[in-house]
């Protein structure tokens, strides 16, 4: 701002004494003191408040303007609350010095004008980034992954404003994250697909323990595949709430969010020769390819990471591999593969995702650093759940790491089976790993649903319509009587109830199914059929 916007309509009711033909001069902050000697103080550009109490005699008056004026002070603004006017001696002095002097009348509180040049001074910096923010928009569609960096570190040493661009799984893109912890991140990924979900106008403002943060969506500038849904989305969080800033601040905040689209975009982009090698590498599982020809391309996918986007992982001596095996409902047909791609970028930005018909896809990735690989996809797509409707649903199935390329038909094989058992459980994120190929849960995925619905009707209708009618709380005593392996005392004493209760619960479930639990045969249906529900 300008010292001649001090005088304008709105600003703090200040009168002019000297200095007109200086107005011009940009004020670039605020410093009260009545020190004698502020000088070495001053940076440069302050409006200098004083009290005046350092003023004992009229000379004392020539030497504080002089030093402040030598020190680049750009006005000088002298209260009248402690002394009265202003002396005619200060005003001569700032004449000679050629600095303006402002005086502030005893109604007004110094506080009120350092406000007030805060909020102006912060607005003017906004503008000017606004504006450098819009010219540096291509450059940083065209450079690399550092520019949305470069441009988040401006705004944060000139205008301290912290900002971050998250994925929708929370993952930080850009901005300092070791100022937003791992679990504010994750509330505020989930806050902002809840809000996308329910189509409410952003900004969305998310308020956490460490204060108010306001989230933009920054959705991939095209209208390919990649568009149409918040799961693949980039989001730009910025502490505060936006919708209180002055219109300029705002108007920065919108051009950062399309800067950070540009960006997200340009990623995209650079995307499309690895999804030609995820496409090859499936058409080759299918096909049962020579595993000389599929190690040629995997190999051709790690040589282009470390090429062409900065890779920091090898491939070390001898690689193991996973294969994914995933489908969606409820989303529009081919965003899985771009949701895909950014939730495991957060793992490693080597995995290979083919989309698999219009709401499939299939996933070759390095095996991921964890005891067991199933329960890793499921903590990265997890926060994905606040996003997806109440038809929306992600199941995948994660296949035992394969040593060499040799093993991925059959780990494609095994993701396949490990998939319906995640299909047929109840969850909108659900994922289920080679472990429970072994069990009775890959019997039962590969069991038509009319069958398995026809199976649970049979064994529980009447027992689920006595509990109704009764209050009999004969479900939960059979599926304790399950677990306790048919011991009456155990399962009594689970249930806090006499074994004379639970023999009469068990002998009504026996009488309305006709069947008998002390055999094995009838045990095993009744715990199938509780699976089943």
């Amino acid at each position: 701002m300008r010292v001649r916007d001090l005088l304008a309509p709105g600003a703090p009711r200040l009168r002019l004494l000297a200095g007109e033909d200086e107005l011009d001069r940009q004020v670039t902050g605020v410093m009260t003191t009545d020190l004698q000697d502020p000088g070495r103080y001053l940076h440069g550009g302050e409006l200098v408040l004083t009290g005046m109490l350092w003023r004992t005699a009229p000379a004392d008056s020539e030497r504080f303007v002089r030093t402040i004026a030598t020190a680049g002070a750009a006005a000088l603004g002298a209260g009248e609350v402690e002394v009265g006017p202003v002396p005619a001696d200060l005003a001569e002095a700032c004449r000679r010095h050629r600095l303006p002097l402002l005086a502030v009348p005893d109604d007004v509180a110094f506080g009120t004008v350092t406000e007030y040049v805060g909020r102006q001074v912060s607005a003017d910096r906004a503008a000017d980034l606004a504006a450098l923010v819009d010219r540096h928009r291509l450059l940083v569609s065209a450079a690399g992954a550092g520019g949305l960096d470069a441009v988040l570190d401006l705004l944060g040493g000139d205008l301290d404003l912290d900002c971050w661009v998250l994925t929708p799984t929370g993952r930080v893109v850009a901005g300092p994250a070791d100022r937003l912890p791992p679990a504010d991140r994750d509330q505020l990924a989930r806050a902002h697909l809840a809000a996308q979900r329910q189509r409410r106008r952003p900004p969305h403002r998310v308020r956490l323990t460490g204060g108010t943060y306001s989230l933009l969506p920054a959705a991939a500038e095209s209208a390919g595949a990649d568009a149409g849904t918040p799961l693949a989305d980039w989001i730009l969080a910025v502490a505060g709430d936006v919708t209180e800033w002055t219109p300029k601040r705002q108007q920065l905040a919108e051009n950062l969010a399309r800067l950070v689209a540009a960006e997200r975009t340009r990623r995209d982009e650079g995307r499309r020769l690895r999804r030609r090698i995820a496409d090859e590498v499936l058409t080759l599982l299918q096909r049962d390819a020579d595993p000389a020809e599929i190690g040629r391309a995997l190999q051709a996918s790690t040589t282009m990471a470390a090429r062409y986007e900065g890779s920091t992982e090898t491939s070390g001596t001898g690689p193991q591999w996973l294969v994914l095996s995933a489908d969606a409902t409820g989303l529009p047909d081919g965003t899985l593969r771009p949701v895909l791609e950014e939730a495991l970028a957060a793992a490693t930005d080597r995995a290979l995702v083919a989309a698999l018909g219009p709401t499939g896809a299939v996933v070759v990735l390095p095996a991921l650093d964890a005891a067991v690989p199933a329960d890793a996809v499921r903590a990265l797509l997890a926060p994905l759940e606040a996003g997806l409707g109440s038809e929306g649903r992600i199941t995948v199935g994660v296949c035992a790491p394969a040593a060499e390329s040799g093993g991925l038909r059959g780990a494609l094989e095994e993701a396949r089976h490990a998939r319906r058992i995640a299909a047929a459980r109840v969850g909108r994120v659900c994922v289920a790993g080679p472990e429970e190929l072994a069990s009775h849960v890959l019997l039962l995925a590969a069991v038509p649903d009319e069958v398995r619905r026809a199976f649970r009707s049979r064994l529980l209708d009447k027992v689920i319509a006595y509990d109704l009618e009764h209050q009999a709380d004969l479900v939960r005593t059979l599926e304790a009587f399950l677990r306790s392996d048919g011991s009456w005392t155990r399962c009594a004493a689970q249930l806090h109830v006499h074994v004379n209760t639970l023999r009469y619960r068990i002998g009504r479930i026996e009488e309305l199914t006709g069947r008998d639990l002390s055999r094995l045969e009838d045990r095993v249906d009744f715990y199938l059929a509780l699976e089943l529900s």
